[in-house]
């Protein structure tokens, strides 16, 4: 093939890449690949001519910005827990408040009914539960079901089962949020049941200073989780002008990342319960209420007020997704 004709076949795409530039690294990657053929024929049949440099020109260009791209990737996950998850929070932040409150509501209903209703706490924990519970207290260890077990065996099971509660909130907004909804509501309820009958017992303070050192972590997330839920079953009730599959693509891709970024919290919190509460008795009150306080701190700094302090400082979440300022 003479060089002219084999510029002439190819020069459009050459000048699409050049005034089309992408940001896909796919796209990039092919087109890399595209122009390493291009260039390796220029070389070996117009070896010298100005076809061969140009092509190589391109290429430089392409893998340069693939390698900044490539460096960039060091900062994403930075950047995805200092601006993109917090903003997701600022974005949905009402939802979040609702979500709270409706799973605080049923914590409530569930106190009151078990303090006129001698039956209800065994009808939400079970009989086990309550006689195994009714022992220890008896043996003045009403917290030893957190010793049944080997530490690192019960923090893999708590870890697992939680992280498994928090998909169940989420995937339950696929169905308008009524399955989310109806996880909070049984949730909701047996920790209030669970939390009024140590009250009952004379146990509530000793309860709050060992059961809520890993609590405040693993129910705050619940709730979160049950946020992303809502976030889902939302885009299908209320789609807004767009079609409804868009909107839920949009809002199950903003939905995974926060269960995603709840799994650390996840497992944060089964090290604590696994490792740290079957101790709690044994440990200074000083030590209990610290780590109960940091663990509080954090999650109310993290999802609400840093949150609220970047949309403040005109931070938001473009249609991609993606954090930007805005220019004030």
């Amino acid at each position: 093939m003479r060089e002219s004709l084999f510029i002439k076949k190819n020069v459009d795409r050459w000048k699409k890449y050049q005034e089309e530039p992408t940001e896909d690294p796919d796209e990039m990657a092919e087109r890399f690949t595209s122009l390493l053929d291009d260039l390796a024929y220029a070389k070996t049949f117009y070896s010298g001519n100005s076809s061969a440099r140009y092509i190589n020109s391109m290429a430089a260009v392409i893998y340069r910005r693939i390698y900044s791209s490539t460096r960039g990737e060091r900062g994403r996950i930075g950047r995805f827990f200092t601006l993109e998850l917090p903003l997701l929070f600022a974005k949905y932040q009402r939802v979040f408040l609702f979500t709270f409150c409706y799973f605080l509501l049923f914590c409530i209903i569930a106190a009151f009914s078990a303090a006129h209703d001698e039956t209800f706490v065994r009808g939400v924990l079970g009989d086990e539960y309550v006689n195994t519970t009714e022992s220890n207290i008896a043996n003045n260890d009403p917290f030893g079901v957190y010793k049944s077990e080997n530490e690192w065996v019960m923090w893999m099971r708590i870890g697992y089962n939680n992280i498994r509660v928090s998909m169940l909130c989420f995937i339950g907004g696929i169905f308008f949020s009524a399955g989310t909804l109806w996880l909070l509501t049984s949730n909701g309820i047996m920790l209030g049941a669970f939390q009024y009958y140590f009250f009952a017992k004379g146990l509530g303070i000793q309860s709050i200073l060992t059961i809520w050192i890993h609590g405040t972590l693993e129910i705050s997330s619940i709730v979160i989780a049950g946020t992303a839920g809502l976030v889902m079953g939302n885009s299908l009730l209320f789609p807004g002008t767009h079609k409804r599959v868009d909107s839920l693509k949009k809002a199950a891709r903003d939905g995974v990342k926060i269960i995603v970024a709840l799994i650390p919290i996840f497992i944060a919190a089964a090290f604590l319960e696994s490792f740290i509460t079957r101790r709690a008795q044994e440990m200074p009150v000083w030590l209990c209420v610290s780590i109960l306080a940091m663990s509080l701190v954090f999650m109310i700094w993290y999802f609400v007020l840093y949150p609220l302090q970047l949309k403040r400082a005109g931070y938001f979440l473009n249609e991609n997704g993606k954090p930007e300022k805005a220019n004030v």
